[in-house]
Parts: structure tokens; C-alpha cells; sequence
């Protein structure tokens, strides 16, 4: 019986002779045994071959078909790499098992299945690390740059480019390492072109091609010579960039490459771009002339040709003056890209088609092609080609042109600063890089050092101790003595403190007795007496003598409360703080968001005596929960309870709001923060939440109290 892995293989070798049986109408029967023959002969071979290494093999195989079956659906794909990770897991931890997951790394990242080769490269960075291969670790970087890259996330493309350049310079020096290097530089170069970082990006091209020239790599040269050229124009330097496509092309010319003729085409566009780009319009006008005369760029290179066609247009403006055929240029460019669809390019031939307008004299349709291409410009993120308009309209439209201005100017900056932030970026990241590579290094060396110190250290720790343990235990008598004396002073400093209190009580108690007796009683009177007379009397004069007095009333009644506030200010701060201060804090968010909150607690818990951990804790669990309610809860009412269960205190936290998906993987700062403060005081915590249905949040607090030291001396003494 052929078990799975070997089905697997015979119905992936099977696939190819159907799909050619299917495409010459072959009947299954005639070619049947021959098939089977072919297979089994192939089947014999691998596994002869297999008796070396059998599960090297099977990797191998499963790998191959995922990556070389067209026919296959996706998910087989899939399975078949999953059956092989399996087989890899089953290997020696030892470089060949780290080529085999490699290799599966790389085929995930070709079928873009990003969890997949996340989870693998992953797995294949922490193992090249612990057995230090530099090449595995390398490409792993590498792997993961060009997925990054792939993604848009080109500061961590970057990251990436540089780790895998360290991990390669630290590869023995031979031609294959320093071409890994140089093409790592190459990379970074390309990604700092795309963030303006021109004079970055230079550093590293020029480093590349001094590689590259010493390997005489003559396409990679080609490569190399063409992205200087493209940080030149960037710069602003065109004599630059002519030099560098001008010896990218010699370079190109001595490759062997198949697509030699497709270069060509794009080299030649890129030197016809640069005279455009310095309005030497003559020159960018027999440049692309000559790139459309080549008979296979319309159907090879689709894009060069709309493009070409399009700055001929404007070349043929701008240095003839012909209208007519800038205008018949144009049209077919537009015709071309209805059928290419690309959006991108539209707002350059809207950018050319104003211009031509404007010289026909036709100064409405020019303004309203000009807007079109800021549009379309602004859509598709083209900053360069944003600015242009915006300069056309300020030229074609001088009613306007103070807003238009203004927005140039505002967009200009916008876009320095977003560039200035992102090369700061990369300037942090090759920082950091290269800081974490030196540290490596150093802790590498000094734990070497550390080891021997610590040998050392062993054996003068254990005689140290020796002698300290006697001497601590001599200690612990006269400390012991020492504590009975300092105890005895203590109590009698209390006894001394307890008099003083007293003494100030019996003040503060007179005092108090005087104010209400010489003040309030004395006022009082003289209102009542004064109000006796007036009842009788409805004048006018009588009302707001009454009215006076009732306000004096409103007087005393406020210095009576400010008495009573002096008198029970200190309870109030010993017993009710902490609950106080939750009442504030929930009556603040309240007023201030408009939800409604209710606040209950038990009356019988000391709140003030539990540990300062677990207030200041529940206290902040409690408002980061009102916040997400007002922030994110959409919440109409709120409740909050807080009482005793058993030995625990228990928080509940419950609102009316839209709920959310307690199991999604990434949770906000907020939640984040209360499952961390949960965590500091060792309590549980449950949530539970739909979508629609509101959220309960229900933290479980081991109750935990301050013990009152003065009393406990106290014991201690008197026992």
C-alpha cells in the first residue's frame, strides 16, 4: 500500500501527463501503462537516491511540487509545505535542517502566504542565531526585507537590508559574500531613493559598484550605475545622472543577459527623461524619437511606450511649437492608457494636455486639464507631479493664483517634512543597527571575562560568607538588646504624644465652644428678634429688610459648616480618602463626557488601611475603564461596584456601550494597561463582551491590608 507522502509525489508527477494528454485529446487507456512505467522508473531512482538521506529527499520533493505545480490549487500547495515543515521538525538541529526550512520559508513568501512565511522565517532567524550560521541568518533578513518591501513598510525593509549586510560581513571574504554584501547596499539604495534620502543612498551605490567592479559583475554594474543615476536627478545633478546611465550602459552592453534588449529600452528612456527633467528640449525630443522607433517597445515594454509618447508630446511643445502633432501624440498616449488603466500616469498626460491647451489659446479647457491632473495627482500620492500643477495653475490662472500659492506652499513644506522625518528614520535605524552589532560584540567578549570573574568570585564568596554568618550572628545579640532599649523609648514617647494630644483637643474643644456661643448664638438672636417685628408689616421696605436677614442667615449657615468641616476634616481624610477620591474622579468623567455613573461600595471595608498597590491600581483600572467608555464604549450609563467576597475584593465595572470582540489578537493601549495593573496586584480578571451587548469588566483583588505598627509595639512591650 503507498502511504500519503508517496501519493503526493505520484500525483504531482502524474499532473504534467494529463495536462499534455488533455491538450493532444489522448485517450487515457493508450497512454496509461506508459505513464505508469515512467513513474515507476522515477519512483526507483528517488528512492534509491533516498537511502542516504530519505527525509532530506521527501522535504525536497514536497517543496519542489509546491513551488513547480501549476496545476495544483493553492491550498494543496499549502499542504504540501505544512508536510514538510513537518519532516524538517524530524531533522538534527544542524544546517541541513536549517537549508530545508529555508527553502520552505522562501516557498511561502512565492505563494504570498504572509502568515506562513512569517512563521517560518521566524522559526529559522531564532535557530540560525543559536547555532550561529551567518549565511542562513543573512538570507533570513534578506527574506524578510524583500516581503516588508513587497508590503510598503520600507523602514523595515531597511532594518532588514542592514541586518542581513552585517550577518554577510561577517562571512569568511570570497566572491560569494561579497556579493551578498554589495547587493545588500544595492537594496538599501533603491529603498533611500524612494524616501529622498539621496545622499544615503549614494554612500551605499557607490559602495556596491566598487564591489561589483572588483567581481567585473557587469549586470549587477548595470544595476548599480542605473540607480546612481536616479539619486543624481534627485539631487538635481543631470550631468551626474547622464554619466551614470551613460556608463550603465557600457556595463549593460558587456552582460550576457537574456533581456539584454528590454534594458536597453529602459536605459534609453532614462537618459531621454534627464533631458526633459533639464527642459534640454531638443535633445529629450531625438531621444524619444529614437525609443519609439524600435519596433517592440509598444508590445513588450507597454508602459515605456505610453510614457515615451507622452514626454514626446511635450518635447515636440516645447521645442517646435507644433500644436498639431503635440495634440496628435497625446491623444494616441490617452487612447493607450484607457486600455493600460494606469491611473498613475494619467495625471502627467492631463499635466501635458494643459499645457498644449494653454498654447492653442484655449485658456478654460487648460485650467480645468490642469485641475484634473492635480487630482488624479493627489490620488495617487504623486508629490512631484502635484507641485507641477499647482505652478501651471498659478501661471494659467492669475485670478486664483493666491490660493493656488498658497496651497504650493503648504503641500511643499508638507512633503520636506514628511522627507525630513523619514531620512531621520533610516538615520535612526543604520544607528541603531550598527550599535546593536557593536554591543553583540562587546557582551560576546566581555562574557568570556564575566566567566572567569564569576569562578573567581565563587570561591572568595563562599570563605566571605563563611566569615560574615559569625559575624551577623554576634550582631543579632546586641541588636536583639538594643531593640528592647529603643522600644522602651518609643512608648514613652507615645505616652508624651497621647498628653500633648489630649491637651489640644481640650483647646480646640473651648475654642470651638467660644465661636458658636459669642458668634453664631449672638446672631442668631438678633435675627429672631428682629424677624418678630417685621411679620406683622407687608411694606415694601419690610420685605427686603427680611429679605437682608435671610441672607445673613445664609451667612451663619455657612460658617457653620465651615466649623463643622474643621471638625470632622481629619476623620474625613483618615477614614473616607480613598472612596472619596474614586467618587471624585467618577463624578469629574461624568460631568465632563455627559454618561451617566453609578458608584457603590461596601460600607464595612477599612478602604483607607488596604495597600497602596492595590488603591492606586483599582483606582486607575477604574478610570481607564470610563475612559474606554467615553473614547471608544459610545456608553449611555455606567455602573461601578466594589464589596467584598470571601477574602477578596471584587470590582465589577459594567456599561451599555457597542461592546467589542474580546478575541481579537490585538488589543488596544487602554485594555492593555488594565490586564498589566491586574497582573501587578496578582488579581483575576474577567471580561466579557459582545459586539452590541456591552461590556463587563470583573477584577478579583486579593484583599490585602497595611498593618498598624504602633499598636503591634505596643503588644510587643506590654507582652
Amino acid at each position: 500500500m503507498i502511504k500519503a507522502p508517496k501519493l503526493k509525489r505520484f500525483g504531482a508527477f502524474l499532473l504534467p501527463w494529463i495536462y499534455l494528454m488533455n491538450i493532444f485529446n489522448l485517450k487515457n487507456g493508450t497512454y496509461l501503462f506508459f505513464i505508469l512505467l515512467l513513474w515507476g522508473c522515477g519512483y526507483q531512482t528517488s528512492e534509491k537516491e533516498a537511502v542516504s538521506n530519505p527525509k532530506v529527499d521527501s522535504i525536497q520533493e514536497l517543496v519542489n511540487i509546491a513551488k513547480t505545480a501549476k496545476e495544483l490549487p493553492l491550498h494543496d500547495k499549502k499542504e504540501y509545505l505544512i508536510d514538510a515543515e513537518k519532516l524538517t521538525a524530524e531533522l538534527p538541529q544542524d544546517t541541513v535542517q536549517l537549508k530545508q526550512l529555508s527553502e520552505i520559508s522562501l516557498a511561502y513568501k512565492r505563494l504570498e502566504d504572509s502568515l506562513g512565511f512569517r512563521r517560518t522565517n521566524t522559526l529559522l532567524l531564532e535557530m540560525s542565531q543559536n547555532l550561529n550560521d551567518k549565511t542562513i541568518t543573512g538570507y533570513s533578513h534578506w527574506d524578510l526585507a524583500a516581503f516588508f518591501n513587497s508590503q510598503g513598510v520600507t523602514d523595515s525593509s531597511f532594518y532588514h537590508y542592514k541586518k542581513a549586510l552585517k550577518s554577510f560581513e561577517q562571512l569568511p571574504i570570497d566572491s560569494t559574500s561579497k556579493s551578498l554584501r554589495a547587493r545588500m547596499y544595492y537594496n538599501m539604495a533603491r529603498l533611500q531613493d524612494s524616501y529622498k534620502d539621496y545622499l544615503g543612498g549614494e554612500i551605499n551605490a557607490i559602495e556596491a559598484i566598487k564591489i561589483f567592479d572588483e567581481l567585473e559583475d557587469n549586470y549587477r554594474l548595470y544595476n548599480s550605475y542605473t540607480i546612481l543615476g536616479v539619486l543624481a536627478i534627485g539631487i538635481g545633478d543631470s550631468d551626474k545622472a547622464l554619466k551614470s546611465y551613460e556608463k550603465a550602459r557600457e556595463y549593460l552592453d558587456k552582460s550576457a543577459r537574456k533581456n539584454k534588449a528590454d534594458l536597453i529600452l529602459q536605459n534609453q528612456n532614462n537618459i531621454a527623461s534627464v533631458y526633459l527633467n533639464t527642459e534640454d528640449f531638443y535633445k529629450a525630443k531625438q531621444a524619444y524619437q529614437q525609443l519609439l522607433s524600435n519596433p517592440d517597445l509598444k508590445e513588450e515594454k507597454p508602459e515605456t511606450y505610453e510614457k515615451a509618447l507622452g514626454s514626446l508630446a511635450f518635447s515636440v511643445l516645447k521645442e517646435d511649437n507644433d500644436i498639431e502633432k503635440a495634440n496628435e501624440l497625446l491623444h494616441e498616449a490617452f487612447t493607450f492608457n484607457l486600455k493600460s488603466g494606469s491611473k498613475y500616469d494619467q495625471a502627467r498626460l492631463h499635466y501635458y494636455y494643459a499645457e498644449v491647451l494653454s498654447a492653442k489659446g484655449t485658456n478654460k479647457q487648460a485650467i480645468l486639464q490642469a485641475k484634473e491632473a492635480y487630482t488624479i495627482a493627489r490620488e495617487t500620492y504623486n508629490n512631484d507631479r502635484s507641485l507641477d500643477a499647482l505652478r501651471l495653475l498659478n501661471k494659467l490662472d492669475p485670478a486664483n493664483s493666491q490660493s493656488y500659492f498658497e496651497e504650493y506652499f503648504q503641500l511643499n513644506e508638507a512633503i520636506k517634512e514628511e522627507e525630513r522625518t523619514k531620512r531621520d528614520k533610516f538615520g535612526r535605524i543604520r544607528m541603531e543597527t550598527d550599535d546593536i552589532i557593536e554591543e553583540n560584540q562587546l557582551l560576546t567578549k566581555e562574557k568570556q571575562v564575566w566567566v572567569y570573574a564569576a569562578m573567581l568570585l565563587i570561591v572568595f564568596g563562599i570563605g566571605f560568607m563563611a566569615i560574615v554568618s559569625l559575624y551577623v550572628s554576634n550582631n543579632q545579640l546586641k541588636f536583639k538588646q538594643r531593640q528592647q532599649e529603643s522600644n522602651q523609648e518609643i512608648y514613652n514617647l507615645m505616652l508624651s504624644q497621647q498628653g500633648k494630644f489630649e491637651e489640644g483637643k481640650q483647646l480646640e474643644q473651648k475654642r470651638i465652644s467660644e465661636e458658636l456661643h459669642d458668634g453664631i448664638l449672638g446672631e442668631m438672636l438678633g435675627i429672631r428678634l428682629i424677624l418678630s417685628g417685621l411679620n406683622e408689616r407687608e411694606d415694601q421696605a419690610s420685605i427686603e429688610q427680611r429679605a437682608a436677614l435671610i441672607e445673613k442667615l445664609q451667612d451663619v449657615e455657612e460658617e457653620i459648616r465651615t466649623i463643622s468641616h474643621e471638625l470632622n476634616h481629619a476623620s474625613y481624610e483618615k477614614f473616607h480618602n480613598f472612596i472619596v477620591s474614586l467618587e471624585d474622579m467618577i463624578e469629574g468623567i461624568e460631568k465632563s463626557s455627559g454618561i451617566s455613573c453609578s458608584f457603590t461600595y461596601d460600607n464595612k471595608v477599612p478602604w483607607d488601611n488596604l495597600l497602596g498597590d492595590i488603591k492606586i491600581n483599582a483606582y486607575r483600572i477604574i478610570q481607564e475603564s470610563l475612559k474606554n467608555c467615553v473614547k471608544h464604549a459610545k456608553s449611555q450609563n455606567v455602573s461601578i461596584s466594589f464589596r467584598v467576597v470571601d477574602d477578596n475584593l471584587k470590582l465589577t465595572i459594567t456599561d451599555d456601550g457597542i461592546g467589542f470582540d474580546i478575541n481579537r489578537k490585538k488589543k488596544g493601549i487602554g485594555l492593555r494597561n488594565i490586564i498589566s495593573r491586574v497582573k501587578k496586584i496578582k488579581a483575576k480578571l474577567d471580561i466579557d463582551s459582545k459586539p452590541g451587548k456591552g461590556t463587563t469588566i470583573k477584577v478579583l483583588i486579593p484583599a490585602k491590608y497595611v498593618e498598624l505598627q504602633i499598636p503591634d509595639k505596643i503588644n510587643a512591650l506590654n507582652a
